[in-house]
């Protein structure tokens, strides 16, 4: 969904970063790297000297405060990562626009007006089967004879986006029932929100063109 809005509204504005898993690259690279990232996505600067996350916040600040930019940090945990990327509207221009993406709403708090906090809806059975469709069979409907099985899948995931995604593109390739069957019934002995972390975590791993 993110993805969706950036593609619609970047042209709008003076210089835009898109900056996605936020908290698994911090986990493997750390904050400064992501800093580095958000100045070289608007300002198309390498190898900026930045040598701890204090420095790094100060300098978007410095380089980007007249300038109307995008910014979407997708799947923020921590509080920290907002203050090293966009702590405070005032480093940044007028029209400036920040969104974020989180699982953990309390990250918000302190910085996000609840007024402001979207919270996606989960989607009804027909909107499901198409979006497990189109990832499983790269159209939106399933096939007659797989269409039993889909629903089995629809009604395990329960509307959540991104349970129908990872589910899809992991039966794209496999066309033996048995080993439909056979998953859903490992998947039956978990509540899909238990496993959100864990399809996340496998659906990064996908290459691109297996989530589409």
């Amino acid at each position: 969904m993110a993805k969706a809005v950036y593609n619609e509204i970047f042209k709008n504005f003076d210089g835009n970063s898109f900056i996605a898993d936020v908290r698994q690259q911090v986990s493997k690279q750390g904050l400064v790297c992501l800093q580095k990232q958000l100045l070289n996505d608007i300002l198309g600067k390498h190898n900026l000297d930045i040598s701890h996350v204090y420095k790094g916040s100060k300098l978007i600040e410095e380089r980007l405060h007249e300038k109307k930019v995008l910014i979407i940090l997708d799947d923020v945990d921590h509080r920290e990562q907002l203050d090293a990327l966009g702590g405070n509207l005032s480093w940044f221009g007028r029209g400036i626009r920040i969104i974020i993406t989180t699982r953990d709403e309390q990250v918000l708090k302190r910085q996000v007006d609840n007024d402001n906090i979207y919270k996606p809806r989960e989607l009804d059975d027909n909107q499901s089967l198409q979006l497990f469709s189109m990832h499983a069979f790269q159209r939106d409907h399933p096939p007659i004879d797989y269409m039993h099985l889909s629903s089995e899948v629809v009604h395990y995931a329960r509307g959540l986006p991104l349970t129908l995604e990872v589910l899809g593109s992991s039966l794209h390739d496999v066309r033996e029932k048995e080993e439909w069957r056979s998953l859903l019934q490992k998947l039956k002995e978990v509540p899909p929100k238990e496993v959100q972390k864990k399809l996340r975590l496998s659906y990064d791993g996908l290459e691109d063109n297996e989530k589409a």
